[in-house]
């Protein structure tokens, strides 16, 4: 009789189960819904969209490069994500372009949706509570912070990356409970692919030894077990040591993070106690949400947020070791958050922030942990259904008040206008802000205001090369050519190995009649940038004006393989042309003209077609 009822329970908690993950997820897509317009683009999306040719072409000569390009990432500076990559360039592959990110917010909902799946899942089954996983699932789907990593493109890692990790320690968990080794291989390969989506995640196998201890509790006698949980999890310390070396190698090589040795003691700690009050702040009350939060300044004790963080610290540390004394549950759920969450907190100087948003989108579920052995214990000891009842109209107002503030942030994701002068409300000071919201108003042609927003992040950081970069863009657009070329000149002072700033420079150059010396900095940029098809073009284009057509129509071909263009085929018909093969130019024409009319560009169609009549007059 016994046996029949458990069997029973499971039956009716699987059913209850499946059809609350079913609402849960219809909600989170309801809620998410305006995500599939979002129109904006920010600091990173050109290196991994708009300027990525990779991405671009998709191709299995792409994701090759994607997977062979591990200790130097050529396309985007930073770390090895060959998974996020190939992910990206599906969705261009499916239509997805900088004027149509329905097909990448499309794909980021439904990781997005997978992941609340997940989390509901791992949630059930470490304490066997059907509505309470279900509930917490929820308020993890439709919180705040998830706007961020579903809207910005270039943040798919983040959603893929814990696509994989959730789903390594669902398989991990499992494994525990049935002691078979194929969920242990699972988790150690799905662990594998996360690192290989974002490697952020290689704190897992902590995660997993901390859970171990608490709510799996496999540390029974603790010094007996410890040696063998250790060990058992020795492939994952492997994996994780491997992705720890070679992300660090990669970001010396691309961006050159600055190690916590320099940094002053002081200056890790003031971070350390920031970002944890800042986080739990923000996932309690997330107002003034923004894709930027620049680091505090001055970053002394004086300074009333880092005071605050301190102080905060401090008494979190002191509520935690307190309730020690009637459960583990609260300490080793905050330290999976904060182990989860580590590689991001700013210790290592790899970004131009002291917090994210999405940053916190993984390590959350140590929080949930806590929030499920409190609902587990409360409705277990609860003897009254008004104490049920007071915590689901809790939960419901929160899922509901979740909603609605979500709602609210998606709206200013509309397009990049709207969100950088989000951003600039809540940041005023951040020069990168200034750079995004420049960048939107030079694409709705305002030039003098963007033009204002890059002086104004100079002056801010006069040692940020992407605002002299813009300026000199912007000015080189207004056709100030010795203005332009004095900013990209110092552009390249600070980063000698900015391609486009030499791509540009030797476009000014070209302006003032300066064609040795725009040759030589096309030549350098092509060097930094191989298979930019744009630097290629002006290359060749330059070598064309000096008569070396041989060499322009190297240039011409290679741009073509990889980006077929209306242009690039008219230029090369040119080349051709002026070395007597009327034929090839004939064909290179007709290559042009059949692009130009499918881009419907009337100009480009008809200067083809005359020059087409031309080439047809001389084969006559």
């Amino acid at each position: 009789m016994h046996k029949q009822q458990r069997g029973y329970q499971s039956a009716s908690n699987t059913v209850i189960l499946t059809v609350s993950i079913i609402l849960v997820c219809l909600i989170v897509f309801a809620v998410h819904w305006p995500a599939l317009s979002a129109g904006a683009l920010l600091f990173d999306d050109d290196q991994y969209l708009t300027n990525n040719q990779l991405v671009q072409n998709p191709s299995l000569a792409s994701a090759e490069h994607f997977f062979a390009e591990i200790l130097k990432p050529s396309t985007v500076v930073g770390y090895y994500q060959p998974l996020t990559m190939i992910s990206l360039m599906l969705d261009y592959a499916a239509g997805g372009r900088e004027n149509n990110l329905l097909p990448f917010h499309r794909t980021s909902l439904i990781l997005h949706i997978l992941n609340t799946i997940l989390v509901i899942l791992l949630l059930y089954l470490l304490f066997d509570q059907p509505l309470i996983a279900a509930s917490l699932g929820l308020l993890f789907g439709v919180h705040p912070l998830t706007v961020e990593p579903l809207c910005w493109v270039s943040d798919r890692k983040t959603l893929l990356s814990t696509f994989f990790a959730l789903g390594s320690l669902v398989l991990y968990v499992n494994y525990t409970r049935k002691n078979k080794r194929v969920f242990c291989l699972g988790s150690l390969l799905t662990y594998a692919l996360a690192l290989m989506s974002k490697p952020t995640a290689v704190m897992l196998p902590i995660v997993m030894l901390l859970m171990d201890y608490w709510p799996l509790n496999r540390l029974k006698p603790l010094l007996r077990q410890a040696a063998g949980l250790i060990f058992e999890k020795l492939p994952f310390f492997v994996l994780g040591g491997i992705s720890a070396a070679v992300t660090y190698i990669s970001q010396m090589r691309t961006v050159g993070p600055a190690p916590p040795a320099e940094y002053t003691p002081a200056r890790i700690l003031f971070i350390f106690c920031h970002n944890i009050t800042f986080y739990l702040y923000k996932i309690i009350w997330p107002v003034n949400l923004a894709p930027h939060y620049p680091f505090p300044k001055p970053m002394i004790l004086s300074n009333p947020t880092i005071l605050a963080g301190l102080v905060g610290t401090c008494l979190i540390i002191a509520l935690l070791l307190i309730s020690l004394r009637w459960t583990k549950a609260a300490i080793i759920g905050s330290l999976i958050s904060l182990t989860a969450i580590f590689p991001t907190m700013g210790l290592i100087g790899f970004t131009n922030v002291i917090a994210a948003d999405k940053f916190l989108y993984l390590p959350s579920v140590g929080l949930l942990l806590i929030l499920a052995a409190f609902l587990k214990w409360l409705f277990k000891t609860a003897h009254s259904a008004i104490s049920c009842s007071a915590a689901a109209i809790i939960i419901l107002t929160l899922v509901a008040a979740e909603s609605f503030a979500t709602r609210s942030y998606l709206a200013y994701w509309c397009d990049t206008l709207t969100l950088s002068e989000r951003m600039l409300s809540v940041s005023p000071d951040a020069a990168p802000v200034h750079n995004v919201l420049g960048a939107a108003l030079q694409a709705k042609g305002r030039l003098n205001e963007a033009i204002a927003h890059f002086q104004q992040a100079l002056r801010i950081n006069p040692n940020d090369a992407k605002a002299s970069y813009n300026l000199g863009y912007a000015l080189l657009e207004q056709q100030k050519f010795a203005d332009a070329d004095k900013y990209f000149r110092y552009a390249l002072r600070l980063n000698p190995n900015y391609a486009e700033a030499h791509n540009n420079l030797g476009s000014a150059l070209i302006s003032q009649g300066r064609l040795d010396e725009a040759i030589d900095h096309f030549r350098q940029a092509s060097q930094l940038k191989p298979g930019n098809p744009d630097i290629l073009y002006n290359f060749g284009l330059a070598l064309y004006s000096q008569g070396k057509f041989d060499d322009a129509i190297r240039c011409f071909r290679q741009a073509i393989q990889i980006k077929p263009d209306a242009e690039i085929y008219y230029s090369l018909s040119l080349a051709l042309y002026s070395q007597g093969k009327i034929g090839d130019a004939v064909a290179a024409s007709q290559k042009a003209f059949e692009l130009a009319n499918a881009a419907k560009n009337a100009n480009l169609i008809n200067l083809i077609s005359r020059q087409l009549e031309l080439y047809r007059q001389k084969q006559r």
